[in-house]
């Protein structure tokens, strides 16, 4: 049975969203990063812990440093016995080719079953229930190519979303692997011709979930064959894994109830996000606090008296939303300088809250560490690409991690009302 994981990310959101594919499903899951590893700040012990998600934090990073980065958490985190997820972002955002480049040269070096020496990896980074989709080896978000989406404008790190160019880029062979061969009578036997080639890695469309399920029962099937694989993909490809062998559901999770009103941080700058943001920020019994870059920048002791007004409204149960207000357009390199300088900022408040929430994983880690949080238990997902879970270390309150450019106008809405419900009922289910 396939049911110890090792999911290696490049953020915090990403970590999460694979690992509650697993912890839905039965499976004691946690993500963790910074210093902490199996059985460390985690809340399992080593034999309990069946999914360990790692935010490695190198979506930032050149493509030298983050491969250096995956190849380090390998050689501390992978245990022989536990199955390779390498998580990448679903709009290619990051260094996801020197990454896999990072991870096969690992796997290389070991010898085990089968041709010993020998990796083949099946790279599958569609997310169907978050609009992302790979046709004719490419990605797309909404039907439509890549390129033309908002995300990639932004922040793109490639000349094309090909990902046979992308890969190539490090160095990775692959072999294109079609939807019509997803979706034929033949594509185990076929996955598996490939798969005895070696040193490829599998390029696969996929523009359904039922698509996913089939490239995860075909990869399963090579992975318990002895041959040294890996999967390269996002959350869609995690659900699709963790759903080939269930496991019985976990107890239910129960909490003391807290009094204390819930923390949500805006760091995306995904319209996503800002849409939600707005509409969480309308509503009654939510305080909004604005924060210009400017203020990050400049002079953050100027939000003393708003971070005062802020404790006082959530000692008193009301929920907070905080953003990160850019002014025209945004420089991306101070994303995290400005992040930083508002979890540095919002750290005294820690103590006090009964839930917190953050979009984007930059955002998120900065935010948590600073609260003195180690880990996180998985429990359940909001909705696609909205992990709930349990923070550990210094702080234990529900905790709502989703990735910027997820969701609709709606979701922090939704993340308020279930963190809400949580802290005052002191149960996740």
């Amino acid at each position: 049975m396939a049911d110890r994981w090792l999911i290696l990310a490049d953020d915090l959101t990403g970590a999460a969203d694979c690992a509650i594919a697993f912890g839905r499903r039965g499976r004691a899951a946690a993500v963790s990063w910074g210093t902490a590893t199996q059985g460390t700040g985690t809340g399992f012990g080593s034999a309990d812990l069946l999914v360990l998600s790692y935010d490695a934090d190198s979506r930032g990073l050149s493509a030298a440093a983050a491969a250096q980065r995956h190849a380090q958490c390998l050689r501390r985190l992978h245990d022989p016995d536990r199955i390779l997820f390498k998580k990448i972002d679903s709009t290619l955002r990051g260094q996801p080719a020197a990454e896999t480049a990072a991870a096969i040269h690992h796997l290389k070096g070991r010898t085990e079953a089968g041709r010993a020496g020998t990796v083949f990896g099946i790279c599958a980074p569609a997310f169907p229930a978050a609009g992302r989709t790979t046709v004719g080896g490419r990605v797309h978000v909404d039907g439509r190519p890549l390129e033309d989406a908002e995300v990639w404008t932004r922040d793109h790190s490639y000349a094309n979303a090909d990902l046979a160019f992308m890969l190539g880029t490090a160095g990775v062979a692959t072999k294109a692997v079609p939807l019509a061969m997803v979706r034929g009578p033949g594509f185990a036997s076929q996955l598996e011709q490939i798969a005895a080639a070696g040193d490829v890695v599998a390029i696969c469309d996929a523009e359904t979930q039922e698509d996913l399920d089939c490239i995860a029962a075909a990869g399963l099937r090579i992975a318990a064959a002895g041959l040294s694989s890996f999967f390269v993909g996002s959350a869609g490809l995690a659900h699709a894994l963790a759903a080939v062998e269930a496991s019985p559901p976990l107890a239910p999770l129960r909490i003391a109830p807290h009094r204390g009103g819930s923390l949500i941080v805006v760091g995306s700058l995904a319209a996503a996000s800002r849409a939600a943001t707005r509409k969480l920020a309308a509503l009654d019994g939510v305080v909004h606090l604005p924060v210009p870059s400017e203020t990050l920048l400049r002079d953050p002791g100027d939000l003393a008296a708003s971070l005062a007004h802020v404790e006082i409204a959530i000692a008193a149960g009301h929920d907070v939303l905080v953003e990160i207000a850019m002014e025209g357009v945004p420089d991306m390199a101070l994303g995290p300088r400005l992040v930083q300088t508002l979890a540095d900022a919002l750290a005294p408040l820690g103590s006090g809250i009964g839930a917190f929430a953050a979009t984007g994983g930059e955002t998120a880690s900065a935010l948590l560490s600073r609260f003195g949080v180690e880990g996180i238990r998985l429990v359940d997902e909001i909705e696609p690409g909205v992990s709930l879970g349990l923070t550990l270390g210094r702080l234990a309150i529900p905790v709502a991690t989703k990735a910027g450019a997820f969701g609709d106008a709606d979701s922090l809405i939704r993340i308020r009302e279930r963190l809400r419900a949580v802290r005052i009922e002191g149960s996740f289910s």
